[in-house]
């Protein structure tokens, strides 16, 4: 067994979600690993990694309505906002999604599903540089 590891930079120019399968999959490419895993880790609290479906944009467009119809900012309640409207509110969005994404790697491919993709899903209203963490333990087979 052998890790491997990098960090791939995202940057952001506000709320959306950002396509990171490409990015991944070219770094697995590189280190040349045909099985093992592969573990992502984002170092922010207002912004998360989702899987969730590439095809259609639709469903991007509809996962990021959705976020903003769940938790909606400007809320009589929030009391963290230094930082501006969508402070308490990313910070949340991080917290219903997660920091965090682990995938097996079979094949030399990420052992994503036909229709899954890796996303940065950045919750704050103003363009942010993400570092997204990747460990990967490569196997003998």
């Amino acid at each position: 067994m052998k890790w491997h590891k990098t960090s791939i930079a995202v940057q952001t120019r506000g709320k959306a979600l950002y396509p990171l399968t490409d990015q991944v999959q070219q770094q697995i490419r590189t280190w040349a690993i045909q099985a093992g895993i592969c573990y992502l880790f984002l170092q922010h609290t207002s912004a998360s990694l989702v899987v969730s479906e590439n095809w259609d944009p639709t469903a991007k467009a509809d996962l990021e309505t959705f976020m903003e119809k769940l938790v909606p900012e400007r809320q009589a309640w929030f009391t963290h906002i230094l930082e501006g409207d969508d402070d308490s509110t990313s910070h949340i969005r991080s917290m219903l999604t997660d920091v965090s994404l682990t995938i097996p790697i079979d094949g030399g491919r990420l052992s994503l599903g036909t229709w899954q993709g890796l996303y940065l899903f950045e919750h704050r209203a103003r363009p942010h540089q993400r570092q997204v963490l990747v460990r990967c333990l490569e196997i003998e087979e």
